[in-house]
């Protein structure tokens, strides 16, 4: 069975920076992609970063320039770098992989960006 185990969610100020980890409990070479998703109160989950296998990336509109999506595969670890951080960031943010055929979603890790 696959874990995904989160860290790096806080309180910082806007402006300021953060940076996600999302642990594997299985090589990253076993998963079809990676990628980072945000719920805010009231709000759709959605999409912030993925990364596939082969190393290409995507970003929501809202953070294109500002988060960037990485992996160290000696640590089967996804990181998600944030930056220039806004209010609006503010939310619980998801890791999830793909192991065909299943989806598999880390805990959740709170970020809050105060103005």
């Amino acid at each position: 069975q696959v874990q995904l185990v989160e860290s790096g969610g806080g309180l910082v100020q806007a402006g300021g920076s953060l940076r996600l980890s999302c642990e594997a409990s299985i090589s990253l070479f076993s998963i079809n992609t990676m990628g980072w998703y945000r719920q805010a109160p009231g709000k759709q989950r959605e999409l912030v970063a993925a990364m596939s296998r082969g190393g290409s990336t995507n970003y929501a509109d809202s953070v294109k320039g500002r988060f960037t999506i990485s992996r160290d595969n000696a640590k089967n670890t996804v990181y998600l770098q944030m930056a220039s951080l806004k209010p609006e960031d503010t939310a619980v943010y998801y890791c999830k992989v793909i192991v065909p055929p299943i989806n598999v979603w880390g805990q959740g890790t709170q970020v809050t960006v105060s103005s």
